[in-house]
């Protein structure tokens, strides 16, 4: 069969309608919540900001806080599907739809998959309608430079929203314009994961080139040359382009923007926002004035399902036993990642120091997601909406520059990929010789194994694991003992094409192999 990523290669100037849009870009701590991101006519930054097609590529940027995009089907099928999580809550919660992410196979009308198509692809009109605002539009005059900067930004949403559907579904229409007759949208065929990936390549590329490195701190969370060198390298890994991955990584590494300074607790902590860390954030806010519309709903689907004060989510993508099992001892990501439901024996608390309540319907629950309670009480929600997304952290990149050098090969790059290795490690073991010691190995293949290791306890719950699992050609075996016996590696890599599309497209979309 034939996969978007192939592992067999080794196993866009109105104020009152920005403010609807309601982009997330000021700077944000957990002390200033409730004022980030509410732009009115004393604080708006254009002209001292940005630019005038800002109206356009807010939508974009909107768009990726929508429940289409980060919420609830996108952790199903990212996450839920791994082995690392379960689907939680209580056990009928979600009914098909959810199961089968779960456990296998996921049905061609499952509604989850039709929902991240029909988010995705909404995400990318944005930009295509960006694009074409800026190359069209005779009204706004503007600069060369900030039409060619926001026609970047556009592009390097594209790609992330072209990713993701590839790395989801495989064969997807490869749609870069807007239709005068909407409806024609549904009768463009699938590209080939050739094509597809050379376009994401090419959009990615463009914004390297005119993104700036950074902004002033009332847009963060816009798009910069490093979130799209890391995107970038992150797009040639799939492929084991391994110098290009390689190159592409190390020039995020080699910006001095980024760093390793932020410990791991913090990161995903609300003060933790927007930190070193911090590649490419989706920006939520807010307020007790409104709790949930400039918000994301990610937080609270995985959420602390209860009562009362414990009331904060829906309880999904709890961490699995497996999960639990892949740490070495003493690891503090493990506790930071996994969080402990108090029973009958032990009462555990929050990384807040609240007694967590025996009986809830999980023993486990995403820490990651946790939020500040100083912040539910003065929000007046227990649900998170103001909790960002980490899109793409640092020590991802510094991960896929790790895998990358050490396919290279070579004893240079080999010690360059130990380091790399070794630096996370160190961030992980905070100063504790005890626990994590550096990786000494030069051997490639097991090289190899303690970063496809690491990759999974750094990263773990957010989002990567599935993905890697198959890229590396081990998914039917990891899945299988993992408990999810009905995976299939010949059909369940990707998603069915959700047969609502093939019939909106009169049969011009194929579905993909064994559904």
């Amino acid at each position: 069969m034939k996969l978007f990523f192939n592992p067999a290669k080794t196993s866009r100037l109105l104020l009152p309608a920005l403010l609807a849009l309601g982009l997330l870009t000021g700077c944000k701590t957990f002390l200033d919540t409730e004022r980030q991101g509410a732009y009115d006519a004393d604080n708006y930054p254009y002209p001292g900001g940005s630019g005038p097609y800002d109206q356009f590529i807010f939508a974009a940027y909107n768009d990726l806080r929508s429940f289409n995009v980060h919420s609830q089907s996108f952790i199903a099928a990212t996450s839920i599907r791994s082995d690392d999580a379960d689907k939680g809550s209580t056990p009928a919660d979600g009914g098909a739809n959810a199961i089968d992410m779960d456990n296998f196979p996921v049905a061609a009308s499952n509604g989850f998959a039709n929902t991240l198509w029909v988010g995705y692809f909404g995400l990318i009109n944005k930009c295509n309608s960006t694009i074409k605002e800026i190359n069209t539009n005779t009204n706004i005059v503007a600069s060369d430079a900030i039409k060619q900067q926001t026609i970047g930004e556009a592009k390097f949403i594209r790609a992330y929203g072209y990713f993701m559907l590839g790395r989801l579904f495989g064969r997807v229409p490869l749609i870069d314009t807007i239709f005068s007759n909407p409806a024609a949208q549904n009768n463009v065929p699938q590209a080939t994961p050739a094509t597809l990936l050379a376009f994401i390549e090419s959009d990615l590329l463009f914004a390297a080139s005119t993104l700036p490195m950074n902004w002033d701190a009332k847009f963060a969370g816009r798009a910069t040359k490093g979130a799209a060198n890391g995107l970038l390298a992150k797009v040639y890994l799939y492929q084991q382009k391994w110098q290009l991955a390689m190159d592409a990584a190390n020039a995020v590494m080699g910006s001095g923007q980024y760093n390793l300074s932020t410990s791991y607790d913090k990161i995903f902590r609300e003060e933790g926002e927007n930190s070193k860390e911090s590649v490419f954030e989706i920006q939520a806010t807010a307020s007790s004035a409104i709790p949930s519309a400039n918000g994301v709903q990610y937080a609270q689907i995985q959420g602390i399902r209860g009562s009362g004060i414990w009331d904060q989510g829906w309880g999904w993508n709890t961490p699995s036993i497996y999960l639990e099992a892949a740490y070495e001892a003493g690891d503090p990501r493990k506790n930071r990642t996994i969080m402990y439901t108090s029973n009958s024996t032990t009462t555990y608390q929050t990384i807040y120091g609240e007694n967590l309540p025996v009986g809830l319907p999980n023993p486990r629950y995403n820490n990651k997601v946790y939020t500040n309670p100083s912040l539910r009480a003065s929000i007046g929600n227990r649900f998170g909406y103001w909790m960002n997304f980490r899109a793409l952290r640092y020590a991802d990149v510094v991960l896929m520059f790790a895998e990358a050098a050490n396919e290279v090969g070579g004893a240079a790059n080999i010690t360059a990929a130990q380091n790399a290795l070794n630096s996370i490690r160190a961030r992980a073991r905070a100063g504790n010789n005890a626990i994590l010691p550096d990786v000494t190995t030069t051997d490639q293949a097991a090289l190899r194994d303690a970063i496809r290791q690491e990759r999974r306890v750094e990263l773990a719950m957010e989002h990567e694991r599935f993905f890697d699992l198959v890229r590396w050609g081990i998914a039917q075996a990891a899945l299988n003992a993992a408990g999810k016996p009905n995976f299939n590696g010949s059909r369940d890599v990707l998603l069915p094409i959700p047969q609502t599309q093939i019939d909106l497209s009169a049969g011009v979309l194929t579905q993909n192999p064994g559904y």
